[in-house]
């Protein structure tokens, strides 16, 4: 699992991860890494006492890592404010001349 990832990619993952509205599915679809192969990198990269903190996190409520257990009214993976991004590559805008 994780030997064949980037540090880029290493290091996106565990962004996506920490952020609460990033939900495991958005890491399995862009990543292809179910919450169990996240949980493991996680495991493996993280200091123990700051891998504590992110699962008391994901399970406290306060997240919305489980696509089941949120809102209906969160519909996306991204802020609507955040570039567009296809599969973790930042398109490509035209810059105005």
């Amino acid at each position: 699992m994780g030997s064949e990832l980037s540090a880029t990619a290493e290091d996106r993952i565990i962004e996506m991860a920490w952020e609460d509205r990033t939900p495991f599915e958005a890491i399995e679809v862009q990543f292809h890494l179910s919450e169990g192969d996240v949980i493991a990198l996680m495991r493996k990269i993280l200091k123990p006492a700051s891998f504590r903190r992110w699962r008391k996190r994901v399970h406290s409520g306060v997240s919305q890592k489980h696509l089941k257990k949120r809102s209906n009214a969160i519909n996306r993976f991204k802020s609507s404010r955040q570039r567009q991004i296809s599969y973790n590559q930042i398109s490509k805008r035209k810059v105005p001349s």
